[in-house]
């Protein structure tokens, strides 16, 4: 999966669902995707984003190359965006100190290791013991790649991996095949979150800071098991 900013619960099911978790930044930065950007509820109805500014780069720069702008006070901006919160939400004072905490101790520019040292702070809170890899600190080889189905394979294979996991969003990307072939057993989760309370009517698949915000640490830990694993028939 790519390295996604304060990724929404599905994500962390499928950490908690592997052995090891590798964050796939080798492959082009999308414009308006998930990596610097995510969703919270909005003041009053719907949601809107939060997200962080990034130095200027090349359409066609890789994940790993993406930078943040240092100059810009994006962590302030982000708690104050946060704020309604605090009217409707009975964790918000614990989630953001966590977010606080977690934000101001991070002291690089990569966008990358921003997200990683995020996504590490939420498995700790979750007491997720999943291994997390950076696939370009891993120094991978993909010349057997051939279309978008096959990154997965290829990494699956390098760690001597016997299975891989992925959303079921994205089944139609994938060879079953070739993966049977090549002795991986290809499997998909989808996400079964039976929901909370947000204290208005129910906006699904917002950032995983949504959650921490209306539930304690026991409701999150059964959220983050609420999921299915099927086949690839």
């Amino acid at each position: 999966m790519q390295p996604y900013f304060f990724p929404y619960i599905g994500y962390f099911q499928l950490i908690h669902e592997a052995d090891v978790f590798v964050l796939f930044d080798d492959v082009k930065y999308i414009h308006r995707g998930w990596i610097n950007r995510n969703r919270v509820l909005k003041q009053k109805a719907g949601w809107h984003y939060i997200g962080v500014p990034l130095e200027k780069h090349s359409s066609h720069s890789l994940i790993r190359d993406i930078n943040i702008h240092s100059e810009m006070e994006w962590k302030r901006k982000i708690i104050l965006q946060l704020a309604h919160y605090k009217k409707i939400a009975p964790y918000y004072y614990k989630t953001i100190k966590f977010i606080e905490t977690t934000l101001e101790s991070f002291r690089g520019n990569s966008m990358v290791e921003l997200n990683y040292h995020i996504i590490v702070s939420i498995m700790g809170y979750l007491e997720i013991k999943t291994e997390l890899l950076i696939s370009s600190k891993c120094e991978f080889d993909y010349t057997d790649v051939a279309g978008p189905g096959d990154w997965a394979l290829s990494i699956t294979k390098q760690l001597s991996g016997t299975q891989y996991i992925n959303p079921i969003a994205g089944r139609n990307l994938f060879n079953s095949e070739k993966y049977y072939n090549s002795g991986v057993d290809l499997k998909f989760i989808s996400e079964e979150c039976s929901g909370y309370d947000q204290k208005r009517d129910f906006e699904p698949s917002l950032s995983i800071i949504d959650v921490l915000m209306f539930n304690d640490k026991e409701k999150i830990v059964q959220l983050i098991t609420e999921y299915k694993i099927e086949g690839d028939s």
